[in-house]
């Protein structure tokens, strides 16, 4: 296992494998190899959704067509509870509908499945720790799609956030306590109260009721 598929920490990514074909599963895992740690395997929504919410991966594998509603119902029902959680879509199709229905889902990368094992396994750990991957011509597909008049305006008071406070962000304006999100997000109350504090200073806000406000104008919650 070379350097490269790690964290800054040494430590491989943890990953749950989402697709409908067991054998397709078991391929991917044997090309991955020693790369990842593979926490989990899912191979329809309902089972996905219940295996990434006990592994609290750090990225989940995630095929576009599955039994019980696709990808993006398995993006729906987790990314508000587990926001920290990454996606990467591996899929057969390449069509522009599939690549852009997952990414405004929530997915930080798409890639096919005539990749490599070890151009998987980097981008496994690229989306794992925050970038967004692309098979090169779907990127077209992405830029395009988001370059056209009905998608989302920039929103810069939400661009002078960090990943992190967004996170905080979503969860407090979900009514968690900041217990309950130290918990979800695995750090200090501490913490939690200086992320909101400073999401509450940067948006010029004065209380946590008014930042649920804010976060529901702009349909993040």
């Amino acid at each position: 296992m070379g350097e490269e598929n790690t964290f800054a920490n040494g430590r491989v990514p943890r990953v749950v494998i989402v697709d409908d074909h067991r054998l397709f599963r078991s391929g991917v895992r044997g090309e991955l190899g020693d790369a990842v740690e593979v926490v989990g395997e899912a191979g329809d929504v309902d089972s996905a959704v219940r295996v990434i919410s006990e592994q609290r991966p750090d990225l989940v594998l995630l095929d576009v067509h599955l039994p019980g509603g696709g990808g993006v119902e398995v993006l729906r029902r987790v990314l508000p509870k587990h926001p920290e959680i990454r996606f990467l879509a591996l899929s057969v199709s390449d069509a522009a509908e599939d690549v852009i229905g997952v990414v405004r889902g929530g997915a930080r990368g798409y890639v096919t499945k005539t990749i490599s094992g070890k151009e998987l396994a980097d981008a496994i750990v690229r989306v794992a720790d925050g970038d967004a991957v692309f098979s090169p011509r779907l990127a077209g597909f992405v830029l395009d799609a988001f370059a056209a008049t009905d998608a989302p305006p920039v929103d810069p008071e939400l661009d002078r956030l960090t990943q992190r406070e967004r996170e905080v962000l979503r969860l407090i304006a979900r009514g968690y306590a900041y217990k309950e999100v130290a918990r979800e997000l695995f750090i200090s109350v501490k913490t939690v109260e200086t992320h909101v504090s400073s999401v509450l200073r940067k948006l010029q806000l004065s209380n946590r009721h008014e930042l649920s406000r804010w976060a529901t104008a702009r349909k993040l919650v």
